[in-house]
């Protein structure tokens, strides 16, 4: 019986070692993406000064933020706080580093955020974020923010996932279309409906429009914008449609996603992976321009799988400077959760092992010959483990079985010979190696 909980916090995933395994890798093959695509890794600490979070938190991820202290009585006199994303540090350490870095900077940060989230069933608190983000400095052409969002789709396409689909919008045609409609003075309460639309029925959607004393007239153009998609021109007819052909508001931020959707079009393997989608908003506020979410088609259910935007304000809080960026996120612990769940990871990762090799010596006699078997591999780049138990070689072997895909049994007459049994722990197929 356990004298504590020993169970992890509610919210934090913990994981056997053959599923980190698994984790691990994926990890790895999203950096391994964004490392080609010219991005540089940081790390900024995971305690930020309070004050520069809330400067840019905002909506509801200002009430999920962990507040920090050694000495304060309280969580509202803290001024210390665990970072709820990687980008408002990165606008502070771009702010503090500037003058020591090249322009546009281009650069992933891969590591743990912390919110705190109502738990629930895939939902996690402290969870791992892949992010890549291009900071320019005064500027930053258009063009970049196809670049992060092709990176993303490659990241994700090592994954083998199936039928994914790029949904992209732009912050700056909602904030046209509302200015001509003569919405803006409601436009953060009618980002927020458009932003939640698709997990509500369309009534749900419509009244909540109502609640805020909107015409009727009012109300079905904005419901009638929020279902608009399709490739460019189809959007753009639409939009000339509901706003009887007045597109000058809109026209900035239309050339802006004209341009996106170009680029990724042109790509082959994005061509019908790619749309444009009015009901792309993203809730955080510091968007201000291109937004986008990556979804399964035949998994809807699962919600957005990656996102990101265009921000052309962060670091005004901390400087006068403009930064411009661009940036996206795939959230690997969430999405982990999921693919294990529906069962989508592909079958060489869902049985991966985190080891090579395991080596059983029989006796103290054969651990010398041993350890030359394993020096010899791991210089080969092979992970390897030598097991020194001394239970019965069955067990042993099952322990192997559990965490490498080769076995090596070294008895007296290997260590004489020097030539070993190489067993394939998946197959059973056996070879020879001489060492």
């Amino acid at each position: 019986m356990k004298k504590y909980n020993t169970s992890p916090l509610s919210g934090m995933q913990e994981l056997l070692p053959t599923e980190q395994a698994v984790f691990d890798q994926l990890k790895q093959n999203i950096s391994d993406v964004y490392h080609h695509y010219g991005f540089l890794n940081i790390e900024t600490p995971f305690i930020e000064r309070a004050d520069i979070l809330l400067a840019k938190a905002g909506g509801d991820t200002e009430k999920q933020i962990y507040m920090v202290s050694k000495t304060a009585e309280s969580a509202d006199s803290a001024d210390q706080a665990l970072r709820f994303d990687h980008t408002v540090p990165l606008a502070r350490y771009v702010v503090e580093h500037n003058n020591d870095l090249a322009f546009p900077f281009q650069v992933t940060q891969i590591n743990r955020n912390f919110r705190g989230e109502r738990a629930q069933r895939g939902r996690f608190r402290e969870f791992y974020q892949c992010d890549c983000d291009i900071i320019g400095r005064e500027k930053l052409p258009i063009a970049y923010d196809a670049k992060v969002i092709a990176c993303i789709y490659d990241a994700l396409a090592t994954f083998n996932l199936p039928k994914m689909l790029i949904r992209i919008s732009n912050r700056k045609v909602l904030a046209g279309f509302l200015a001509t409609i003569g919405a803006e003075a409601q436009s953060g309460e009618i980002a927020n409906i458009i932003d939640h639309a698709e997990k509500v029925p369309q009534e749900k959607s419509e009244a909540a429009l109502r609640e805020l004393d909107l015409s009727e007239e009012t109300v079905a153009k904005i419901v009638a914008f929020m279902f608009t998609k399709g490739d460019y021109d189809t959007v753009e007819a639409k939009l000339t449609e509901i706003l009887s052909g007045k597109l000058e508001d809109v026209r900035e931020g239309l050339d802006e996603l004209k341009q996106v959707f170009s680029i990724l079009s042109a790509k082959p393997e994005m061509t019908d992976k790619v749309t444009i989608d009015l009901m792309i908003i993203r809730g955080l506020d510091y968007y201000t321009g291109t937004v986008f979410e990556t979804f399964l088609q035949d998994y809807r259910e699962i919600g957005s799988i990656s996102s990101g935007g265009r921000y052309e304000n962060l670091a005004s809080n901390f400087t006068e400077q403009k930064f411009p960026g661009v940036g996206g996120s795939i959230g690997l612990t969430r999405l982990f959760f999921v693919l294990n769940e529906y069962k989508l990871l592909a079958k060489e990762q869902a049985e991966s092992v985190p080891l090579d090799y395991c080596i059983l010596p029989m006796s103290e006699n054969e651990i010398p010959f041993a350890m030359t078997v394993a020096a010899t591999l791991r210089a080969e780049n092979f992970k390897v483990d030598i097991d020194f138990d001394t239970r019965k070689l069955g067990a042993r072997l099952n322990r192997a079985a559990k965490l490498a895909r080769f076995a090596i049994v070294i008895g007296d007459q290997e260590s004489a010979s020097r030539e070993v049994e190489i067993k394939n722990l998946t197959t059973g197929e056996k070879s020879k190696r001489q060492f």
